[in-house]
């Protein structure tokens, strides 16, 4: 057989068919012949594997699928040739799956080729190419690795130059991120055969730039190229390293290069999306689109579809087409590795956008966690972070903004923000990182600091008590704000007006009152409607003693805002500093009644204090006392409910289980709120007071005395009051008087001193007489302390007048007006009495009136009231059985019509829709309902006017009187009673025809005449 043909041998003879290789007949035509002659598998892999090379896959599929049923198996050592076709086969059925994007037929192709090596598994499990073949099909499955690692190194035992194990390994190690691993083998597979294809050139120059050496990948890369001028891979590294270079020139040959990777495989993801992003930046965003889609359709490769994605996503977002940015973004981070944190970057963005901050930090927490150092990531978090009210994610803030100062020492921006955060908890450093910051602006940056840090720095020297040094501070930033006014002129002069009010809020502090209210009064020339220079002015005026000016004051402000809580709350406290208390609850009350300030802590610990401060009064009903304690219970309760970090409301939970004995747990909870916080004095003499109730003097003196060294720079009378009886309780009467004496100093005419002071001295000068082994200066001592004593209980006494005077004096003034109050209410009782008389009198006469009315009314119509009675009674002689019908007005004029007689409609049932008291109103009103008349009613009202025709009217009832007296009063006999009803009768008629003209005219007055006719015959019965 020569080396170009094939020979297929005939079946039962000698001769063979020679098929020259370069001139195949057709698959279908050589498969009819295989199958026909029955020809050895070695003949059918052969010929697959030469149609195959000449790119007939389909032939070369369709004849191994046959070899496996019709080929001739007889012949010595088939299995070696079976194994080939299997495996032949199912590795090209897993290189179809590699390039399918359709997953369905990916996944059918995979389970082809899995069938077909487990059929090979049975034949020869160990056969060297059998492993190799399986171990890329792991490999490529993905979720493999480490069993295609076990059967590569079971090759590379048996053969230690096996290149293709050598390969699988490389790319193994690779796939685990070890470059060098990688590399190594790629090394060994080339020392093996140096005629390697390109890729394994491609493979070395991937861990080169991977191992941060670009020279040698750009080496392996053309190395690659020269061997293979269609080289896709290589062309995409070399194109990567010309535009990494930044140079123009070889931006321009990395872009050729690509454009060449583009003509060769138009497919290629990696090739498209590099060209969309060398797109992205010439600001060409609708080939990004088209390019990055593309791309994303071309491949089933996760990596690469983050990669699209992510360039379509940030193609919209520079587009400002925010929510299809937002799409592709999250459909990135869906696909991406953990590496691959650009899409959690951009998704970040997005949700700043947004305003959701928490899903922002997590993006921006995912990108700082793959790099730890990214400058942008930590100073977004800080940013982020800085806002929140939260301490830990605080804490997080200063820790990004301290390393990004740390690494990048001339970030302003940085610095700046590092000190807003710092100001809340630690105001030295915050003025430090304020300086720094000053310091880039004027030697780095060249430039005049903002007058807002200026007032910020001022602000932090305030808190710190540097009062000359934040005046100077205020005065550089209004000097700059008036400078850089023609700037921004509305801007600089609004922070001019803020700066002015800290500067006039500082002379306060520096007790320069006539200066502070010079500004004030300057800010409210120019802004009348600024509500804390009114506020500030009346503070000013309480503090001077002026009440009423101070009550001015914010009397002003509420001119402004009627519902400004700080206005009612300092009108509140004026009110509770004079113990007005009803007053002053009614000012609380009113900020909790607002919907913006239902919540205000400060009105409801207020409140809670108003309740509080009446448990200190004596109160002898019980329950009075428990009431007032649940109140301002129920108010501290609602502040911690909003605010459980809230201390006042703590220390006045504090105080009411006090009140209620349970002194434990008053100490418990006085104990957390110190450890809250060490800066608060209330809580300090609470504890003092409580360790008093145990019995534990040498605790509350202790107590009382670290309260005066910490928060009184001078001596506190009261809180040296509560020293002094601590040590009289602990028995300390020397210690207990000198205190005394001091607290006298600083208040010499306080009686309540001199009575304490005088008992403590009496009762150690009693202490020293009783002692028999005193000296005579100590009995001298005690006895001059008796006498002291006995003179300032005189002075006392001689007080003691003065003061009943004044209290007498306060009782007359306060009986003179409960007098006057008295006098008053008389007054207007007497008059209310008056005005109630001559009502009163005013009803009778009108009844009176309506009264003789009436009898007048009856007399006049009694005889008609007859005439009505002599027709019913003919009527019901006739016996007929029509009833009478009604008038045209609707009205019934003699009572004898039956309820089932068919009725007119009513005439006048129209008219009873107007107003009828004005002719000329032809207004439509709403029709009333007429309701049944009470028997005992007589007047009429107003309904009974509206009332319509058609409503059915009650029958009069016939006088009883009539039928008793059948002869009758006037001596008529029953036949000329007969012809005068007759007589009647037609009088009736002509009045009734006289009665419809009149309703024609004037409805009301008719209608009106014939109720009360009917009324009238009632009473008549």
């Amino acid at each position: 057989m020569a080396s170009g043909s094939v020979e297929i041998p005939l079946r039962d003879t000698d001769e063979v068919i020679e098929l020259e290789l370069s001139q195949l007949p057709e698959g279908e035509e050589v498969l009819s012949i295989l199958k026909q002659e029955q020809a050895p598998l070695n003949v059918w892999v052969t010929l697959a594997l030469e149609y195959h090379k000449q790119g007939c896959t389909e032939d070369f599929s369709k004849i191994l699928e046959a070899s496996r049923s019709d080929a001739n198996i007889q012949y010595p050592d088939f299995e070696k040739d079976q194994m080939r076709a299997l495996d032949t086969l199912a590795a090209y059925y897993v290189q179809q799956a590699n390039k399918e994007n359709n997953k369905d037929k990916r996944r059918e192709l995979f389970t082809q080729a899995t069938l077909l090596y487990t059929t090979a598994d049975k034949i020869n499990m160990y056969d060297q190419n059998h492993l190799l073949g399986r171990a890329y099909f792991c490999l490529l499955e993905g979720d493999k690795m480490e069993q295609a690692d076990t059967q590569f190194n079971f090759v590379l035992n048996q053969n230690g130059t096996s290149i293709p194990s050598l390969l699988g390994r490389a790319c193994i190690a690779h796939n685990k991120k070890d470059y060098r691993g990688a590399l190594a083998y790629y090394k060994k597979a080339m020392r093996t055969n140096h005629s390697c294809p390109a890729s394994v050139r491609l493979g070395m120059g991937y861990c080169f730039i991977k191992l941060g050496k670009p020279d040698k990948a750009r080496m392996a890369f053309e190395r690659a190229l020269n061997l293979d001028g269609q080289c896709v891979g290589a062309l995409v590294g070399l194109a990567i390293l010309e535009l990494n270079s930044k140079s123009q020139d070889a931006i321009k040959n990395g872009v050729q290069l690509l454009s060449k990777a583009y003509t060769i495989d138009a497919s290629n993801p990696m090739v498209l999306n590099h060209l969309a992003n060398h797109f992205f930046y010439k600001k060409d965003y609708q080939k990004v689109q088209h390019l990055a889609l593309h791309a994303f359709h071309n491949t089933e490769n996760e990596a690469m579809r983050a990669e699209s994605c992510y360039q379509l996503a940030r193609a919209f977002h520079v587009q400002e087409d925010y929510d299809q940015a937002f799409q592709y973004y999250y459909q990135s981070t869906q696909f991406a590795s953990q590496n691959f944190v650009l899409p959690h970057f951009g998704l970040g963005q997005m949700y700043i956008h947004r305003g959701d901050k928490d899903n922002a930090s997590q993006c921006f927490e995912k990108v700082l966690k793959s790099q730890p150092d990214n400058y942008e990531t930590m100073k977004i978090l800080g940013s982020l972070y800085a806002g929140s009210s939260d301490e830990d994610k605080l804490d997080k803030a200063k820790t990004h903004l301290k390393k990004i100062t740390e690494h990048f020492p001339d970030d302003v921006e940085a610095w700046i923000e590092l000190a807003q955060i710092l100001e809340g908890s630690d105001i030295q450093g915050s003025l430090s990182a304020y300086g720094a910051a000053t310091q880039i602006l004027k030697e780095k940056v060249h430039a005049d600091v903002p007058p807002e840090i200026l007032n910020n720095v001022a602000s932090l020297h305030v808190r710190l008590g540097n009062l000359k040094e934040a005046k100077k501070c205020y005065e550089a930033a209004l000097e700059r704000a008036h400078s850089d006014a023609s700037h921004d002129e509305t801007y600089y002069s609004a922070i001019s007006v803020t700066m002015t009010y800290n500067l006039a809020r500082l002379h306060e502090g520096l007790s320069e009152q006539d200066k502070a209210e010079k500004l004030y009064k300057n800010i409210l020339r120019e802004h009348p409607n600024y509500i804390d220079c009114y506020l500030r002015l009346g503070v000013m005026a309480r503090d001077r003693g002026n009440i009423y000016d101070a009550s001015d004051w914010f009397k002003e402000a509420l001119q402004i805002n009627q519902d400004h809580p700080d206005a009612w709350s300092l009108i509140g406290n004026l009110h509770l500093a004079k113990q007005e208390y009803g007053p002053g609850q009614k000012k609380f009350d009113r900020i909790l009644q607002q919907p913006a300030t239902k919540d205000d802590a400060y009105s409801m610990i207020a409140l809670g204090n108003v309740w509080l401060q009446t448990l200190y009064q004596p109160i002898r009903d019980k329950d009075k006392e428990k009431r007032h304690q649940d109140r301002a219970l129920l108010y501290y309760k609602a502040v911690l409910r909003n605010d459980p970090r809230n201390i006042w409301a703590a220390n006045g939970i504090g105080c009411i289980l006090a009140h209620k004995k349970c002194v434990n747990e008053a100490r418990d909870v006085f104990a957390q709120v110190r450890e809250a916080t060490a800066d608060f004095s209330d809580v300090w003499l609470n504890i003092g007071h409580i360790y008093v109730e145990q019995r534990q003097y040498q605790a509350a003196v202790q107590m009382y005395e670290n309260c005066l060294k910490k928060f009184y720079k001078y001596h506190n009378t009261e809180v040296m009051v509560y020293l002094a009886r601590a040590y009289y309780k602990l028995g300390k009467l020397k210690e207990c008087k000198t205190i005394l004496l001091k607290a006298r100093h600083v208040s010499p005419y306080d009686s309540l001193l001199l009575y304490n002071l005088s008992l403590v001295m009496q009762k150690l000068s009693e202490s020293i007489l009783k002692d028999e082994k005193c000296n005579l200066k100590a009995v001298l001592r005690a006895v001059g302390d008796l006498e002291m004593a006995q003179k300032k209980c005189s002075d006392l006494l001689s007080q003691a007048q003065y003061h009943v005077g004044r209290a007498r004096k306060l009782d007359d003034e306060e009986q003179q007006i409960k007098k006057r109050y008295n006098e008053q209410q008389e007054v207007l009782r007497k008059k209310q009495l008056e005005e109630e008389t001559a009502k009163q009198r005013q009803k009778e006469e009108v009844e009176k009136k309506m009264r003789e009315a009436r009898e007048l009314f009856k007399e006049k119509t009694k005889n008609l009231l007859q005439f009505d009675q002599a027709f019913e009674e003919r009527s019901k002689k006739g016996g007929g059985k029509r009833g009478r019908k009604k008038d045209e007005d609707g009205f019934i004029c003699d009572g004898s019509s039956s309820d089932n007689a068919p009725r007119k409609k009513n005439v006048t049932t129209k008219v009873s829709h107007f107003h009828l008291d004005d002719e000329n109103d032809t207004r439509p009103k709403k029709q009333v309902k007429k309701k049944r008349r009470p028997k005992n009613q007589d007047d009429i009202s107003d309904d009974d006017i509206t009332d319509t025709g058609e409503n059915k009217r009650r029958k009069p009832k016939p006088n009883r009187k009539w039928k008793e007296d059948k002869g009758g009063d006037d001596g008529l006999s029953t036949k000329q009673r007969a012809k005068i009803k007759s007589k009647a009768f037609l009088m009736l008629m002509l009045m009734r025809n006289c009665r419809l003209m009149i309703i024609a005219r004037k409805t009301l007055p008719v209608r009106v005449v014939l109720r009360k006719q009917r009324n009238l015959a009632r009473d008549a019965e």
